[in-house]
């Protein structure tokens, strides 16, 4: 029997700018740190060419469901700050794809992901629980525009410091 596909397409809209947006997407091991609710664990395995192309990354995931989920990436395309798109495998086999586009003071940002099912339990149950495991999906990237959102806040506040607060010190 195949993996189960699933193709999901999802829309966000921040505040910020592309070169923002950008920055904040591509460092994956810090995805932890703001996109608490869904990654556990981001480590590098292996460092990319300076746009970013074949960097390699260990991922724990998570959603509101009951498992998580362990997973690779492989960065395979990248126009920075426009787009980068990677190749999964493990619980994860596929391919996703971020665009980005700046539309006066926001940015729209599109994910494509297009993936099999690989865990045991997503491939046995996803016939009967299909529509839980997208509606588990679409919980996880509502959390991601939730932070990505809280996340271009903080670094705005903090560019907007004075410099003595931003270097710890009191005025």
């Amino acid at each position: 029997m195949s993996a189960p596909e699933y193709h999901f397409v999802t829309h966000w809209r921040v505040p910020g700018t592309v070169d923002e947006v950008a920055d904040v997407l591509s460092d994956a091991t810090d995805l932890p740190r703001w996109w608490t609710a869904v990654y556990l664990d981001v480590v590098e395995t292996k460092p990319g060419d300076d746009d970013g192309i074949g960097q390699e990354v260990a991922l724990h995931t998570r959603g509101w469901l009951p498992y998580t989920l362990r997973w690779q990436f492989r960065v395979t395309e990248s126009d920075f700050p426009h787009s980068f798109a990677l190749e999964s495998w493990g619980d994860f086999v596929g391919r996703g794809e971020w665009r980005l586009r700046q539309d006066g003071p926001h940015v729209d940002v599109i994910y494509d992901w297009r993936v099999q099912a690989e865990k045991p339990l997503l491939r046995t149950f996803s016939f009967a629980l299909r529509p839980l495991f997208a509606a588990n999906h679409r919980w996880a990237m509502a959390r991601g525009e939730e932070s990505l959102r809280r996340e271009l806040a903080r670094r705005d506040a903090a560019r907007r410091a004075p410099a003595d607060v931003r270097q710890g010190r009191a005025a």
